[in-house]
Parts: C-alpha cells; sequence; structure tokens
C-alpha cells in the first residue's frame, strides 16, 4: 500500500466535542447519534482499538473506514476493510479515505482521520507529472 497523503488528523476537533459535551453545551443525544447503517458497517468493518469510549466508557471503539472518489464508482460512500482498501491502492486512481471511531454500545461516532491513497495521475505511479515551461 502507497503512503497516505494529505493526512487530516480531527483529535483537536474531538477533544473540543468532548469538552462541550462535558460542559453541557452538547447533549449526549447530540453526541451520540450514530445511525444504523454506521452502526452496521462498525459490526461487518470496524477495526477494534484499545481505546475506550469517551463517553459511556463501557466498550472500546471500532474504527470504520469510508472510501470516497470519482474513479470508484459504486464503491465510493461505502465502508471498506483493510484489505480492500489495500487492493483498492494499487488498482483504482486517486480516493479518499475518512476514519470514523464509533461505539457499538452508547452510539458516539466522531471523524478521527482522513488520507488520500490511489494513483495521483494516468500513470498509476501515485506521483503528480511536473509540466516544465516551453522555452
Amino acid at each position: 500500500m502507497r503512503t497516505p497523503r494529505q493526512v487530516v488528523d480531527y483529535a483537536l476537533q474531538r477533544r473540543a466535542h468532548l469538552a462541550d459535551l462535558a460542559a453541557g453545551r452538547t447533549t449526549s443525544a447530540d453526541a451520540c447519534d450514530a445511525g444504523a447503517y454506521l452502526l452496521q458497517a462498525a459490526s461487518f468493518h470496524g477495526l477494534p482499538t484499545p481505546t475506550k469510549c469517551p463517553v459511556c466508557r463501557r466498550d472500546e471503539v471500532v474504527n470504520v473506514s469510508w472510501v470516497f472518489g470519482d474513479r470508484l464508482g459504486p464503491v465510493s460512500g461505502s465502508a471498506r476493510s483493510a484489505d480492500e482498501i489495500a487492493r483498492l491502492d494499487d488498482a483504482a486512481g486517486e480516493f479518499t479515505v475518512h476514519v470514523v471511531e464509533v461505539c457499538r454500545t452508547c452510539r458516539w461516532n466522531h471523524l478521527v482521520q482522513s488520507y488520500v491513497l490511489g494513483a495521483d495521475d494516468v500513470s498509476g505511479t501515485g506521483r503528480r507529472r511536473r509540466r516544465t515551461a516551453s522555452p
């Protein structure tokens, strides 16, 4: 698998969201709103983590990876396992992966990270072509 590009970590946003919850500026109903599709994806495609849920502290969160990209066709917008993402990385054009942590007990969910994979040019090398000016 290629090295992820354009990695964005949402830890500060997560911390702010949890601080709002602790201070009462956000309700637990707003924070714990994972839908049925996300919970199902967490059960089938979730990668277990050792991190306890920051809201209920009863269960460990799982990370669910979602893929998005114009070149992915019907696969775009779906949850995928690490093996499936590695295969897409080898075969597909550029696409984005969004990693969401989910607690299946209290329905907490939050975007943890996003990054870009896949070839970003027609040659499939994963590198951008440089254009040089003509003299």
